[in-house]
């Protein structure tokens, strides 16, 4: 479905304001104005929530072409993973154990996951890593934040701010499996003192380490900004257009052990009876966003905030199909003679087109020892899903993209919130954060399985948090905190017929040291679920994970994380995970009964995650990092099979940055270059489970049949790159 977008982005605009620590005067540091836009869903150092935060150079530093989720896989309890199997296409994220469904992800505050299945597909938005100018992920509930419940963890990502001087950037790299990245970013700096355009164009290809796993993607930012005393405005637009060669159906452990690049998506035989691969199995979607925002600063005390925010995504992904039902597709039978057709190939789309609206508001006021915030959140969300048949070798009466099914969707939510943080004194500070949220969900129509569905729900959740902070000194910082979640289902889980809402008690207890060489964070936290919805392990006929409600469960876990400078030269960033996660009296069907199996292991949550960057810098220019992560053992179901067993990991990449100065022409060049895997270890990081009663082998006997496939990631491989500054 093609649409014409009358939404010219020179419409767009965006205001904000500054803060009470902020600068009354325009030459102060332009970049902490744009801190603003995400204010109401971040937390500051010595927040009782537990965080951890990434700068531009952080992430430029390996940024060669990889998606997010693999930017972030050093933080504390995070496990990353690609369908191509290195870092490009498709990727995902858990934190904690809970997957990308359960991240809640705001861009400027705008809520990022989808509406419907609650995942955040980075894909969508390839390269968008040069344009961030920070982030924050806070695990477990952590602040109230705009969007679905975070039941793992929340991550918040702010744009490149306002730059007050001139610069133009070209950037290039390739790598291992025909991986180009090119992009080109500009800024006019301040004009006027007031004025700044700056943009940014991106293009990443990729032909995957998996078989015929190409990405073929592209994207933009581009935003234009007016500043002065009190007042920052800013227009925003951004978006991608991703084409990739499907790669989510894994393989068996048989294959891995043989051919581990093997893909069998796009497989079919031909007429005469010859194995072939269709060349379009492609997934081809869109995503626009257009983010309006207004901030004005009215005294030393009180300012306020106003977002709005349109999102535009289209796309399919194609598919070549044997012998299918004519029934399932309206199609008449085909008499000829005495002999009738009723089945036929084909290729199909399964299409999903949505429109997402979004009105944010919020007032702060502020004083030397009180901090309130308070703010309202709306979303509109209209989504479309539908299925045509573009070809078909015997297509009886059809006419070329005939839909054969249609379902529609909206989504409407509200969502109220009020947090203040008081310090007592030097030592003792306080935050208490209340949020009601509030939505509505209805869709009906044929789903892509040919099943009716019809759902209208709606759901009301109380949402607090409390905190404290004590500082006993200047060196040591003790916190504790409390966060309610409630999670409302995802359309796939409506689909198998689960409509029960989700609730989470979060507790976390927390030490911070901090000295002029070493610095130490460390919490312990407990996540109490009821309902919680773990994935199985299986997938549906799309690749998504489907899932199960557990009762009772939770999450224990220690993490501690460090930076010690060792010398002028030498830095050590360490950071350790060590959790239990158990679903309690976990009830499964075994040989066509159901049995309680006590406490089971959470599927994919390891209880080992460690992960060490060392770097060496023998002179100002040049970095030199080891990066090592380990993930162990994890289930991949919830009724601890040995054939779900996930074996641990570990893997040693090489990241090389040197900056050259002082040369004609440019400011400077900037080369990288990054080894992954370099011990060259065959590795799998993701995979699915599956289980099915056979009564048909064994007549009057049911026997449980598993499965399993896996996902195996690249062996060693690189990327390199150079920036030219201007």
């Amino acid at each position: 479905m093609k649409r014409l977008l009358l939404l010219p982005t020179f419409l767009l605009i965006t205001i904000l304001g500054y803060s009470q620590q902020e600068s009354d005067t325009l030459r102060k540091p332009v970049e902490k104005l744009d801190e603003v836009l995400v204010q109401a869903i971040r937390v500051e150092a010595d927040s009782p929530v537990t965080h951890s935060d990434l700068s531009k150079e952080d992430l430029e530093k390996r940024n060669l072409g990889q998606d997010i989720p693999f930017l972030l896989n050093y933080l504390p309890s995070v496990v990353t993973t690609s369908d191509a199997g290195a870092g490009v296409g498709y990727t995902y994220i858990r934190v904690r154990g809970s997957d990308a469904s359960r991240v809640n992800v705001t861009l400027n505050g705008i809520p990022f996951n989808d509406s419907e299945s609650q995942g955040s597909f980075w894909v969508n938005l390839p390269d968008f890593a040069s344009s961030v100018e920070n982030l924050q992920l806070q695990r477990g509930v952590g602040t109230s934040t705009n969007g679905s419940g975070a039941f793992g963890a929340s991550l918040n990502l702010l744009s490149d701010a306002v730059s007050e001087e001139a610069y133009g950037e070209i950037s290039n790299s390739i790598g291992s499996f025909g991986t180009r990245k090119h992009n080109v970013k500009l800024s006019t700096g301040l004009l006027q003192d007031h004025i700044e355009i700056s943009g940014r164009l991106s293009t990443i290809v990729s032909d995957g380490y998996i078989d015929r796993a190409f990405s073929d993607l592209k994207s933009y930012f581009l935003q234009a900004s007016y500043v002065d005393e009190n007042t920052l405005i800013k227009a925003i637009t951004f978006g991608g257009h991703e084409v990739t060669y499907q790669s989510w159906f894994g393989i068996d452990k048989e294959t891995l052990e043989t051919d581990r690049t093997f893909n069998p998506a796009g497989m079919y035989t031909d007429v005469d009876g010859n194995t072939q691969f269709y060349d379009n199995e492609v997934d081809n979607y869109k995503q626009d966003h257009y983010q309006l925002h207004w901030n004005q600063r009215f005294n030393n005390n009180w300012s306020t905030n106003l977002g709005l925010n349109y999102t535009y995504g289209r796309g399919y992904f194609e598919q070549y199909k044997e012998d299918e039902d004519f029934e399932d597709y309206n199609f008449a039978p085909i008499e000829i003679g005495e002999e009738t057709i009723n089945s036929t190939d084909l290729i199909r789309r399964r299409w999903l087109d949505n429109d997402y609206y979004v009105v944010n508001a919020n007032a702060t006021y502020k004083n030397a020892n009180l901090e309130v915030t308070s703010g309202t959140f709306y979303s509109l969300y209209k989504g479309d899903h539908f299925g045509e048949v573009i070809w078909a070798r015997f297509a009886s009466d059809s006419e070329i993209r005939d839909r054969y099914y249609f379902s529609d969707a909206t989504k409407n939510e509200f969502t109220v919130f009020s947090k203040a943080t008081y310090k007592f004194n030097n030592k003792w500070q306080f935050f208490v954060d209340l949020q009601g949220r509030f939505l509505d969900y209805k869709t009906g129509g044929i789903t892509s399985d040919l099943v009716g569905i019809d759902v209208d729900k709606s759901f009301e959740f109380f949402n607090p948090k409390a905190g404290i902070t004590y500082q006993l000194n200047a060196s040591n910082q003790f916190y504790g905190y409390y966060g309610r979640a409630n999670r409302e289902p995802t359309r796939n889980d409506f689909e198998e017929g689960i409509s029960t809402a989700e609730k989470l008690n979060d507790f976390e207890l927390g030490w911070r040291y901090s000295k002029s060489n070493f610095k130490l964070n460390s919490n312990l936290y407990f996540m109490d679920y009821k309902d919680q919805l773990v994935l199985s392990g299986a997938l549906n006929d799309v690749g998504a994970p489907l899932r199960t409600t557990s009762g009772n469960s939770y999450r224990l876990g220690l993490e501690i994380d460090a930076e010690w400078q060792l010398s002028n030269k030498w830095r050590l960033m360490p950071n350790l995970a060590l959790s239990t996660n158990k679903n309690k009296d976990f009830v499964a069907s075994i040989d066509g009964s159901l049995v309680n199996l006590g406490n089971t292991n959470i599927s994919y949550s390891p209880e080992i995650v460690a992960s060490n960057m060392l770097v060496y810098s023998p002179k100002e220019n040049l970095q030199i990092g080891l990066l090592s992560k380990f993930v162990g053992e994890q289930y991949m179901g919830n009724i601890d099979s040995e054939a779900s067993i996930l074996d641990s990991f570990f893997i040693n990449d090489l990241n090389v940055v040197y900056e050259l100065n002082n040369i004609p022409v440019f400011k400077s060049i900037v080369f990288n270059a990054l080894v992954n895997n370099f011990f060259d270890v065959n590795y799998v990081s993701n995979g699915y489970f599956f289980t099915y009663n056979d009564d048909f082998s064994n007549p009057g006997v049911i026997t449980t049949v598993e499965g399993a496939g896996y996902y195996p990631q690249s062996g060693i491989n690189f990327l390199a790159g150079a920036t030219l500054k201007f």
